[in-house]
């Protein structure tokens, strides 16, 4: 499963590395791939994780995830 994340916040390499950190830590995610240029994060999981839990790692990385959409 992937999803996409529109993230608001991010203006820097040192944001997006900070992004793709959090959400590696989390339990089921496999790969993450953060475009600052267009705000977003593709994630793929192996298993699935709650909308709730990304907005709360992204929102303690210090952003705002703005939507949230599988693709």
């Amino acid at each position: 499963m992937k999803k996409q994340l529109i993230i608001e916040g991010m203006s820097c390499g040192h944001c997006v590395n900070r992004v793709e950190k959090a959400l590696r830590e989390l339990n089921g995610v496999e790969k993450v791939e953060v475009d600052l240029s267009n705000k977003k994060a593709v994630i793929l999981l192996s298993e699935t994780i709650e909308d709730a839990i990304l907005n709360e790692v992204i929102d303690d990385a210090g952003y705002e995830v703005i939507e949230i959409k599988n693709v």
